[in-house]
């Protein structure tokens, strides 16, 4: 893959890169027009499909930072897009092309005032994973092998510019009406700010490892805050493949079973007892040892869970208050997700909506053991996001609905059943981790 010299930076540049790409989705319409003459319905909107998720991609992967970032987050989002894009957009979790090693002593010179070369008795050149913010790099120091991330220069300068240029499509695309949308956006821009900010990075990462240390066949990697800063993490380096290359493979359900509970158990034992999570559960941020053990190696994105949502969140998860209206009702006020000034009409068709929502994501929690294997509880999400993507009479409502903290609870939620169905996990016991509560 070939490395860049340069990242557009100036908010200029980076806004001609995207109209460059909108030219050519332009031109891809024209040939989807042209194979509706020739081939099937189906066959054309594929390759319509593919040939915008190949240009919109080439175009992120280019500029780095937040543009590419939104579409790692909607790489999760299975039920929403097109598989094309999906597949296309998933490849900013790991594989993207990296910055040259020019530019990488040069961010070691700004802030360490030296290559890295004189900082490590070994260090690689080449980087051997780059996405969507930073790349890391292999070194050693004192006979301990270590992984080196660093951080793309302009990064942080460039997220409110880049978040104006993606907020139409993600308004489109997620059918958010303008008014009321600014702290659905803010949170995204707040959560982007953090992830960008590697001294915060660290300490969060040192809190994590230190906090879930006793959960059993989960792994953390020891930081190293000598060599570290704003823009450059050094961590110990973790042998193992990536999750999505574990998860291709021929493994015994026993090995599944035993991951996809460790994932579970630290998954609810931030949520309930720490009351913080790791708020990007995509296969890039862990990897699968040997000894099948979870290594999590990046905690750039956490969401603190404030206990006045956190309470109302997880009544709701409970199938006695589902099933109680009065109970039921009064909690989607206080989650937002109603409001006073409602239609009567609004009020009756969101109940609903989130009562089908509801009863389906949270059917896990009020069983003793699931079976994240199970083929029809995804097939029911899939349809019931197609279903209600489809109906008509929610275009003139105002579909902003929820608190901010929704978005990276919701966003939690998903990637982690995706992973657990990826893994085809069964027989995971739902309240495990309270067996580990101190």
């Amino acid at each position: 893959m070939k490395t860049l010299n340069k990242i557009p930076t100036g908010k200029i540049e980076r806004t001609s890169s995207l109209l460059k790409a909108g030219a050519k989705v332009g031109v891809n319409y024209l040939k989807y027009y042209g194979n509706k003459i020739t081939k099937d319905e189906d066959e054309a909107r594929k390759i319509l499909n593919e040939d915008n998720a190949s240009d919109i991609y080439d175009s992120l992967k280019e500029l780095k930072g937040s543009a590419l970032k939104v579409a790692q987050m909607l790489s999760m989002e299975k039920n929403i897009l097109p598989v094309e894009y999906v597949e296309k957009f998933s490849l900013s979790q790991f594989s993207v092309p990296p910055l040259s090693g020019a530019l990488v002593k040069k961010t070691f010179r700004k802030y360490f005032g030296k290559n890295p070369e004189d900082i490590f008795d070994e260090f690689s050149s080449e980087s051997v994973n780059a996405a969507s913010i930073g790349q890391v790099h292999t070194a050693k120091k004192d006979g301990q092998k270590m992984a080196v991330k660093i951080q793309y220069p302009g990064v942080r300068e460039s997220i409110s510019s880049d978040l104006k240029m993606v907020k139409p499509i993600a308004m489109k695309m997620f059918n958010i009406k303008k008014e009321g949308s600014e702290s659905y956006f803010q949170e995204v821009e707040d959560k982007l700010f953090e992830e960008t900010d590697y001294n915060l990075e660290l300490r969060r990462s040192q809190y994590f490892a230190e906090e879930c240390s006793h959960l059993p066949n989960v792994r953390f990697p020891h930081y190293y805050q000598q060599y570290s800063c704003e823009k450059i993490i050094t961590m110990d380096w973790m042998a193992g493949i990536h999750f999505s290359e574990f998860t291709k493979k021929q493994n015994s359900q026993e090995d599944l079973n035993k991951i996809g509970q460790t994932l579970w158990d630290f998954y609810m034992y931030q949520m309930h007892i720490l009351k913080k999570v790791h708020a990007d559960p995509h296969p890039g941020n862990f990897l699968i040892s040997e000894d099948k053990e979870l290594l999590v190696i990046d905690f750039g994105c956490i969401k603190e869970i404030p206990e006045d949502f956190y309470t109302p969140y997880f009544e709701l998860a409970k199938e006695e208050n589902l099933k109680n209206p009065e109970v039921f009702r009064e909690k989607l006020f206080t989650l937002e997700i109603l409001r006073e000034e409602d239609s009567p009409q609004e009020k009756e068709f969101f109940s609903k909506l989130f009562y089908e929502l509801l009863e389906l994501f949270t059917r896990p929690f009020n069983r003793e053991k699931f079976d994240f294997a199970d083929e029809s509880f995804f097939q029911e999400i899939a349809d019931l996001g197609q279903r209600y993507a489809k109906i008509s009479n929610i275009k003139g409502m105002n579909t902003n609905r929820g608190s901010r903290h929704f978005i990276y609870l919701n966003r939690t939620f998903f990637g982690l059943y995706h992973m657990m169905h990826d893994l085809k996990a069964k027989d995971v016991a739902i309240n495990n981790f309270k067996n580990y509560s101190e």
